[in-house]
């Protein structure tokens, strides 16, 4: 509702022109106003924009040249007229026709001049009226008009509660609205009549004037009545609704108040005990992001968040966030490099100080440090190396990083399942921080170290993600110029990054990942190098760290070669450091005791610390028998020698096959078993003995599980050997796969078999002619002792390696006498 101070104060028909305060109207003078007789024909004044009803008082200002001549007129006169809303407010001279054809007959109470040259009439109306018929239009309008009569109900309880709730709700929206003056209160509760209470609360209620010009038109009170209820009740509950927004803005503004009352006084604290207080902490970083040497836009987002930064309330819990991750934006090394050493010489003299052997790993570094030194932007290289564990890969890389003079920085990838390990947590995360990738490169402090990713083959997944997947951007060198953290939210620059991957098996690396980096196989060591590597770098080491002198102790090569073949068995150096540091344990223990000890550790003194050999020197075990061949096998700790037994007794021709073996080695000696059998009479075999003879394959030691197709013609080796009874060459051994065709195929792992048939003392070696390019990799000194014959034809095999001596008689069609070579 809107009520205007002259609604409750001018209100009755009977009016002194000269009174200040006008009595509201009484039924007796509503009863009276409704008596008096409607004029005929009344000068009709449009309104634009309101409606008045019988009994209100309304001011109305006058601008029409029309209007005011009509009220000029009127006020001479008997100051009686007819007032009509008309149907279009925009229409500045309305017709008859464009008039609402129910009006109200007004008392002209006051005309007043005001000081802007405008006129002010007070009207108050008197009773309805309808409009019947035009008179006349000019200088102003006239018409015929009729009463409108209104129809009065009967005064029930319904009836009273209507308009009982009608008074209520009108007194609830003055005390909630605080336009309203509370005298509009006083003037509803003291109006007596029940018609006049209707039309006073129309008058002023909050409706456009369509609705009251519908409320001046209905004849009915009762109808009347329910419709301003309903107004009142929307009225009401609007009010009340923006009512309760306002209170909850203005205790969400008291509150905000407050905070910022409390900040205030926090922060002089702050000040007072020498803190930084929030403004202080910003301009430092807004300070240490102008010396950096970001690109636009980076600077650009920087500013952005420091700004949103600058308007978080300190006390909220995003605000540490935001500190948090501006702060590590600062601390990233954008286009901060360190700048390398092109001296190749020395680099080469370090990657040779630290590392023994290594050839290939090291001709590739100083190739990159050459075409870097010729082109400045040559992005970096994604090397892999691969071997087993212990020959020093991942040592390599800080050799690399001080050959280079770059950072070095490790990234242990062995048992990582979560993506967000390598791109971040987004920063709505609770605890959210950057992948470890970009947190390596903050360690750094420079965007181009050397970054070893350690045991990239032992990456695993799971629900959480694939962070191999996720690595392939990191090592695409096409791709990882624009790396994207989640936590960091803007591409990072690691094409100048040097990564170095190490891995023990190449087998279980995602093949789009390693077709992204350069693999550079790692091999293992030979007795001759793992004595250069102990003298050179294990034996000092050690030494240092049990705080012995070179004066203290001195281990000769004959004594290192004792721990390398009697007390390790491996390609790398690992377990000898440890076995080095047992005995440089010993001597100190003695030092320490007695005072008095010789410098000079002999073979008999490492037994004594040491124990007993726990290895064999010589693993070959000969050829005093039939059926027992030697073998060459990769393993995830280097090369190593294993045995085909193979022995017959009287039977079926079963074929038997134990020593925990794989399918493919099983099938490589079905294959074995049937050439022979094709080829029989090549090699002087009686076709019938396959039958009347059962044979049983084993390869010792039976707890290690076995698999690989290498072993293929040492399984047909070992079954001619049998069925033949010839005598395999001793100090022989031999490596590649067979088909049916009787071709010999090439194996993998060649310098690892190599070296442990060295370590067995073997003497010759039977492989595959396509493997004679590995052979040619390998330095001459660590093969002089060894020959090779490399052969393509299964039948050759047989020719080299077995003797025509034979253990017993050859076999004949008779099984009842037992001739099995091996229990025999």
């Amino acid at each position: 509702m809107s009520f205007d101070p002259f609604d409750f104060k001018n209100t009755l028909p009977i009016i002194n022109e000269d009174s200040e305060f006008f009595p509201l109207m009484s039924s007796e003078d509503e009863e009276e106003m409704n008596n008096e007789q409607t004029p005929e024909v009344l000068s009709i004044l449009p309104l634009r924009n309101t409606v008045l009803f019988p009994g209100v008082v309304i001011p109305i200002t006058v601008g029409r040249d029309k209007s005011i001549k009509l009220i000029r007129d009127a006020n001479k006169g008997k100051r009686m007229i007819g007032v009509v809303a008309q149907q279009d407010v925009a229409i500045e001279d309305p017709t008859f026709n464009q008039l609402n054809k129910v009006g109200t007959v007004a008392l002209i109470i006051k005309m007043l001049q005001m000081p802007d040259g405008n006129t002010t009439v007070i009207l108050q109306g008197k009773k309805r009226f309808l409009l019947i018929e035009e008179v006349q239009s000019e200088p102003y309008l006239k018409a015929i008009v009729e009463p409108f009569k209104e129809i009065k109900p009967k005064e029930d309880k319904e009836f009273k509660a209507m308009v009982s709730s009608i008074k209520d709700m009108a007194m609830n929206i003055i005390q909630l609205s605080p336009n309203i003056p509370s005298e509009a209160g006083i003037a509803i509760r003291n109006i007596e009549s029940t018609s006049f209470l209707i039309n006073f609360i129309s008058s002023n209620m909050n409706a456009d004037m369509a609705a009251k010009q519908r409320l001046l038109e209905v004849a009915n009170l009762r109808e009347r009545t329910k419709l301003v209820l309903e107004h009142l009740t929307l009225d009401l509950q609007m009010l009340e609704l923006k009512n309760q927004i306002q209170s909850k803005v203005r205790v969400d503004l008291d509150k905000q108040q407050r905070d910022y009352f409390l900040n205030q006084q926090l922060k002089t604290i702050q000040e007072e005990l020498g803190g930084n207080s929030p403004d202080l902490e910003i301009e430092d970083l807004r300070k240490r992001g102008i010396k950096k040497k970001w690109g636009k836009e980076i600077k650009d987002h920087f500013n952005k968040e420091l700004e949103k930064l600058a308007r978080t309330n300190p006390a909220a819990a995003d605000y540490s966030v935001q500190i948090n991750y501006l702060e590590l934006l600062l601390d990233l090394p954008w286009n901060e490099f360190t700048k390398d050493n092109f001296d190749l010489k020395r680099a080469q003299k370090v990657l040779d100080k630290d590392h023994f052997g290594l050839d290939k790993v090291k001709q590739r570094i100083i190739e990159y440090l050459a075409v870097l030194k010729l082109k400045h932007d040559m992005k970096a290289p994604i090397l892999c190396l691969v071997g087993p564990p212990g020959v020093g890969k991942t040592s390599l890389g800080k050799s690399i990083a001080k050959a280079l003079g770059r950072k070095y920085v490790r990234m242990a990838l062995g048992g990582i399942r979560d993506e967000a390990e390598i791109r971040g947590h987004r920063k709505t995360y609770i605890g959210a921080m950057p992948g470890r990738i970009i947190q390596a490169i903050k360690k750094a402090g420079a965007a181009n170290p050397v970054f070893i990713l350690d045991e990239i083959d032992k990456v695993g997944n799971d629900f959480r993600g694939d962070p191999s997947s996720a690595l392939l951007e990191v090592l695409d060198p096409e791709q990882n110029s624009t790396f994207y953290d989640h936590y960091v939210e803007v591409d990072f620059d690691l094409s100048n990054v040097m990564f170095i991957a190490t891995a023990n098996s190449l087998s279980t690396i995602q093949p789009a990942l390693l077709d992204r980096m350069e693999v550079i196989d790692v091999n293992g060591y030979t007795i001759e190098e793992k004595i250069e590597i102990a003298k050179q770098h294990l034996v000092p080491k050690q030494r240092e760290a049990h705080g012995l002198k070179t004066k203290d102790v001195t281990l000769k090569n004959d004594v290192l070669e004792k721990l390398i073949e009697d007390y390790t068995r491996e390609s790398g150096v690992r377990a000898l450091e440890k076995k080095i540091g047992s005995v440089v344990r010993g001597v100190a223990k003695e030092i320490a005791m007695d005072g008095i000890h010789t410098p000079l550790v002999t073979k008999k003194e490492v037994e004594k610390i040491l124990g007993a050999p726990i290895y064999d020197k010589d693993l070959y075990e000969g050829n005093e028998v039939a059926g027992v061949v030697t073998g060459l096998a990769w393993t995830s700790v280097g090369g190593d020698i294993l045995f085909i037994e193979a022995s017959l007794s009287p039977g079926k021709g079963r074929l038997t096959l134990t020593g925990n073996l794989g399918d493919v080695m099983k099938e490589s000696t079905t294959i074995a078993l049937a050439y022979l059998r094709a080829h029989a009479k090549d090699f002087n075999i009686n076709p019938k003995l396959f039958d009347q003879w059962d044979v049983h394959v084993h390869v010792p030691a039976g707890a290690t599980p076995k698999d690989g197709p290498s072993a293929g013609i040492t399984m047909l080796t070992a079954l001619t050997s049998a069925f033949t009874q010839r005598k395999v060459k001793p100090h022989l051994a031999m490596t590649g796969e067979i088909t049916l065709r009787g071709r010999v195929l090439p194996v993998g792992g060649i310098k690892e078999k190599i070296l442990a048939a060295k370590r067995a003392n073997i003497k010759e070696i039977i492989l595959c002619k396509s493997n004679q390019k590995d052979i040619l990799e390998i330095k001459e000194d660590y093969i002089k002792d060894l020959k090779f014959h490399y052969i393509t034809d299964m039948k050759e095999v047989i020719t080299m390696a077995l003797l025509e001596q034979k253990v017993n008689n050859p076999l004949d069609l008779t099984p009842k006498e037992d001739l099995n070579p091996v229990m025999n």
